[in-house]
């Protein structure tokens, strides 16, 4: 029988055994699915970070154009008059540098400026000669914005004076010792005595000494302890994660990506070299000039070294960039000022908020680990599993070309968008643990159902076991006594009268096996014949009377003619194993009840359909297993205090055989006993009866 290999088993081992299964499934499958995020997580990363290359790339490009168009301008762009036209100066134009306010060639610009050998600072904002700035086309209140803006570009690199001192010191120390050439001497000399006058305060704050630019030029980059203008910490302060860095090579893809070459730098370092060029110089008018050039001033020509830029940032947050320039041995420092707020905003900001990654990735910009400013990600996607872990995540560090090669740029990710085949793994992911439960879950079901049917089999058996040894018991002990003449003459008769009920009883057990044995395994053969109703309550109402008489019962039948009439197409053996085990299981739940009486009835039901029913007058079903007993082997009394005997297969083998049939089966509870029902369709309309 179904269910004997489970012998042994509990609800509790199967729960272990299916637990351990589904864990067996559940852990490589989610090493899988978590092995295919790590994957598109990596991916999604490296997209990210080739894309934080193409824009370093394309800032680093942009700022290097507007660098390299500084660097190409003349020394005597510096001034506020220039020569102008071949090679042979014939007129006097202003400096493309005069324009007020500054043309914005660079972000952020604040103004050009040139600082002479003395620490004299003058701007091409403003003519050498003021008086004659209203011949130049500047009036007097424009004159009052530009000399304003000259004076704070002089305070404001005043400012890193304090830097420049050290140097001034040192110069001073080994001037006489250390012999130089003329043109340092005379800038030694102009810076030596620019330093003797920083005793005077307000001579100090009207001059730029050179000393200055050799300050920024040699100084180191600031320490944790001495830096004063990190107000937002440093870089290492960030503590960004590096999962991705340190596990590029594991996870299959390429390594991560290094900050511009060095060799790049250097090369480019040469490429920026000191050049030579020969300039138009226009000098001061003076009294004695005519009136055609005193609007001007002489031309000569002279010729000029000019180094490259550098770039350093001072502490009132502002970027210069400068360079030194020989003129006739004489050194001059010319350079501008750019503000850093808007410089960063104009050259890093507006490029990330053109790209994708402004929606995912926050932006730090560092000068010399220091830093500055940041720009963050407005983040609108998350990617489907363990995103959250990926903020602060180091996405890519670099930094930028000379001169701008203090500017580092780290990329941080704030959220990773969704790889392309991240909604199919987690579509995949789902459906396998969707799979997996519900196999387990249907599994457990299946197994407890066999469970429960192994135990009502073992149930059934020794149910069986008594069914056939009681009747068997009694039948040899009275057929013994008849066969050695103890019985008295007058009880023979009723001792060969049980000897047949216990046969016809056994009969009918063996019958009820019988016939599930066949059910089950689906061999059961009926042969159904068109018949009057009448008829077949009849002649099963013959084969129960005995049986109804000997247990102390009386036998109720109740019909009306139209449904003894009605033609109904059975197996006249399979109705009437129905009824029998009908009554027997009226019987048998009835025997303590007042009034013992069996009820069978027949009449017609909603027209196009026979009910027979059965109804005994004992306590009926309880309502929590009317649909219970019609299943195989369920028996409703508890097995400790079980009083009637039985095999649970009767009112099974009624529902089994009455559906195969075409017939329904159902019960209910009368006042007092329980009733049942069993339906059959019509095989034709019924007849009238005849009178």
């Amino acid at each position: 029988m179904r269910g004997v290999g489970l012998a042994g088993w509990s609800l509790r081992r199967l729960r272990l055994v299916l637990g351990l299964f589904l864990l067996a499934l559940a852990i490589p499958t989610g090493l899988l699915v978590a092995h295919a995020y790590e994957q598109l997580q990596w991916q999604a990363f490296r997209q990210q970070q080739r894309l934080a290359e193409e824009l370093t790339a394309r800032i680093d490009a942009q700022l290097s154009r507007l660098v390299d168009a500084e660097e190409a301008r003349a020394f005597a762009d510096y001034a506020f008059l220039v020569a102008g036209g071949e090679a042979t100066p014939r007129f006097v134009q202003r400096s493309p540098l005069s324009s007020y306010p500054p043309a914005p060639g660079l972000p952020g610009l604040v103004g050009h400026f040139q600082v002479d050998g003395a620490g004299t600072l003058t701007s091409p904002l403003v003519p050498r000669e003021p008086a004659l700035a209203k011949e130049y086309g500047v009036g007097a209140d424009e004159l009052v914005q530009r000399i304003a803006l000259r004076d704070e570009l002089r305070r404001l690199l005043a400012g890193a004076v304090g830097r420049g001192e050290r140097v001034v010191a040192r110069e001073a120390e080994t001037a006489k010792a250390t012999p130089r050439p003329q043109a340092a001497d005379s800038a030694s000399a102009a810076a030596a005595a620019s330093g003797a006058r920083r005793k005077d305060a307000p001579t100090e704050a009207k001059s730029v000494p050179q000393s200055v630019f050799d300050a920024l030029a040699d100084a180191a980059p600031p320490s944790r302890a001495t830096d004063r203008g990190a107000p937002l910490g440093r870089v290492e302060d960030l503590k960004l994660a590096e999962r991705f860095q340190q596990a590029a090579p594991a996870a299959g893809g390429a390594p991560a990506p290094a900050p511009l070459p060095e060799a790049q730098t250097l090369a480019r370092a040469e490429k920026r070299g000191v050049r030579k060029e020969r300039s138009a110089i226009v000098d001061a008018a003076t009294p004695e000039t005519d009136a055609v050039t005193a609007q001007a001033g002489p031309v000569a020509m002279f010729g000029s070294e000019i180094g490259p830029f550098q770039a350093r940032r001072l502490d009132s947050g502002h970027f210069v960039l400068f360079r030194d320039a020989w003129r006739d041995g004489q050194r001059y420092v010319q350079g501008l000022l750019l503000a850093q707020d808007p410089f960063l905003a104009e050259t890093v900001g507006s490029a990330l908020r053109e790209t994708v990654l402004s929606q995912t990735t926050d932006v730090v910009v560092a000068w010399r680990s220091v830093v500055l400013t940041g720009f963050a990600g407005q983040a609108s996607r998350r990617y489907a599993v363990g995103t959250e872990g990926l903020a602060g995540e180091l996405l890519y560090r670099t930094r930028l070309s000379a001169p701008l090669d203090g500017l580092e740029l780290v990329y941080s990710v704030g959220s990773l968008p969704a790889g392309p085949g991240a909604s199919i793994v987690g579509w995949l992911a789902t459906v396998l643990a969707l799979v997996m439960l519900g196999g387990v879950f249907l599994l457990y079901r299946l197994g407890a159902r066999q469970l429960a049917l192994a135990r009502q089999q073992q149930d059934f058996v020794a149910a069986v076991s008594h069914e056939l040894k009681t009747p068997l018991t009694s039948i040899r002990m009275y057929g013994e006594m008849l066969r050695e003449g103890w019985a008295p003459e007058e009880k023979k008769a009723a001792y060969y009268a049980y000897i047949h009920d216990e046969s016809e009883r056994l009969t009918r057990l063996i019958g009820n096996v019988l016939q599930l044995a066949r059910m089950t395994r689906d061999e059961l053969r009926l042969a159904p014949r068109s018949l009057p109703a009448g008829e077949l309550l009849a002649t099963a109402t013959a084969k129960i009377a005995s049986q109804v008489e000997r247990a102390g019962f009386a036998l109720l039948t109740e019909s009306d003619g139209k449904a003894d009439a009605a033609v109904v197409e059975l197996d006249p053996d399979a109705f009437s194993q129905i009824l029998i085990n009908l009554v027997d299981n009226a019987i048998k739940f009835s025997g303590q009840a007042a009034n013992k009486s069996i009820d069978i009835g027949c009449r017609l039901a909603h027209g196009s359909r026979v009910a027979f029913s059965v109804r005994d007058h004992g306590p009926g079903v309880p309502r929590d297993q009317m649909r219970k007993i019609f299943r195989l082997f369920y028996r409703g009394e508890d097995a400790l205090t079980r009083e009637t005997a039985g095999t649970g297969i009767g009112l099974a083998l009624v529902r089994q055989l009455a559906d195969a049939m075409g017939g329904t089966v159902d019960v209910q509870n009368r006042d007092p006993g329980a009733e049942f029902t069993v339906s059959f369709p019509l095989a034709r309309p019924a007849s009238p009866p005849v009178p």
